[in-house]
């Protein structure tokens, strides 16, 4: 029940230690699982201390056991085990701490293990981070390669020398985490969310060797998927040998199934491209080379006809023809000119044979009225008419004296 006080009456220290330790005390003993860390052995002592951490928060309890419960786990316990324990809660009043007092180990099964991590990716899958829309492409030949891996580790150096053996001239910032263990899930997040942050980063690879179950355990964690689902830059997940499969490849933009084929994957061999371009070259210069000799033949074809061998040949014998019209055009024209010349003669010299004029130069007169009437007959005069005479050259007047009768 509460304590009664007050500022004029507290309560003494011990007396709040020891009523947590009276309550804490009752409490039974719990099966807790977490992971080892911190372990070690009292000297001259038969205890063994240690710190159980929660395996997805950071939150930890220490714990206390004796030495032959520790060892007698098969196989032995180390630290970064995943284990299951059975432990009382103790408060030790005169320290002020809490310990769980550890009274059974046991390994957490790999079926356990293998089982969390199917729901897990479950859950995951159903957000849609492990969607194929949201992988971002690998840029061609990045300047830059942030990389997250173990201090001086095989992983480091496979990546490393590859990538600089394919493309001498790239640069690598290079961020050290614990890849192993407990911390070792926030230690890669806190690298991966620097390397992210420098705009000079172009691909991020996060690598690692090969390991038990347990060991890759960390690239399993929810928090470290969903740091790379968020991450700007695009991610390769370079974790183990190929039969590993932790979670961060199914997250990761591209998956390489070693440290060394992530540095195949995400630069280009120099040797490689530099021999692609002369292939190239090669093949442009074959395919230009034989346009211009398609053309040339072309040209050549069409220089060889008639028309343009000799251009003038076709306008000379089209200039003779036009000649030779002109001249037959002339020729006819003329000809029609003669024709028609020679019968106007003819038609003129029959006008003229048959004109009055004609007859009246050979001799012949007309003899007219006063009104003009040619005289045909006797009978139309009578003595004293004057008539009017029209002879070739000229008119004049007589007088009729005597009746033609």
């Amino acid at each position: 029940m509460a304590l009664e006080t007050s500022p004029d009456a507290p309560a003494a220290v011990r007396t709040i230690a020891n009523g947590i330790a009276s309550w804490i005390n009752q409490l039974g003993a719990v099966w807790v699982e977490g992971q080892l860390t911190d372990v070690s052995i009292g000297r001259g002592t038969t205890t063994v201390f240690g710190t159980l951490r929660d395996t997805d928060a950071d939150i930890s309890l220490r714990f206390t056991c004796n030495r032959r419960v520790f060892e007698a786990v098969d196989p032995p316990v180390t630290d970064g085990s995943r284990v299951v324990v059975n432990a009382k809660p103790n408060f030790f009043a005169r320290r002020g701490t809490l310990a769980l007092a550890v009274s059974e180990i046991r390994h957490v099964g790999i079926g356990e293990l293998l089982a969390r991590i199917e729901r897990l990716k479950q859950l995951l899958a159903a957000e849609g981070l492990f969607a194929a829309y949201r992988k971002k492409p690998l840029p061609f030949l990045p300047h830059t390669i942030g990389l997250v891996c173990g201090r001086d580790s095989a992983a480091e150096r496979d990546v490393l020398e590859n990538a600089k053996r394919r493309w001498p001239a790239v640069a690598f910032r290079v961020e050290y985490a614990s890849v192993q263990g407990p911390a070792a899930a926030g230690e890669v997040m806190t690298a991966l969310r620097r390397l992210d942050a420098d705009e000079a980063v172009e691909v991020i690879v996060i690598a690692r060797g090969g390991g038990s179950l347990e060991d890759l355990l960390p690239f399993s964690d929810e928090g470290l998927i969903r740091a790379v689902s968020q991450a700007r830059t695009p991610v390769v997940s370079a974790i183990g040998h190929e039969p590993d499969s932790p979670l961060l490849d199914l997250v990761a933009d591209l998956r390489a199934s070693t440290p060394t084929d992530a540095a195949k994957r995400i630069v280009p061999d120099v040797r490689e491209e530099l021999d692609g371009v002369r292939l190239l070259r090669e093949r442009g210069l074959r395919a230009i080379t034989g346009w211009l000799d398609r053309e040339t033949h072309a040209l050549a074809a069409i220089r060889s006809r008639p028309s343009l061998a000799a251009p003038t040949t076709d306008l000379q014998r089209r200039s003779d023809e036009v000649a030779a019209l002109l001249d037959r055009s002339r020729r006819t024209l003329t000809h029609r000119l003669d024709r028609a010349g020679d019968d106007l003669t003819h038609r003129l010299a029959s006008v003229r044979a048959l004109s009055p004029k004609a007859t009246l130069e050979r001799g012949y007169s007309v003899l007219q009225l006063a009104d003009g009437t040619a005289v045909r007959e006797v009978g139309q005069v009578s003595p004293g008419d004057v008539l009017n005479a029209r002879v070739s050259d000229g008119r004049f007047d007589v007088e009729v004296q005597q009746d033609g009768k």
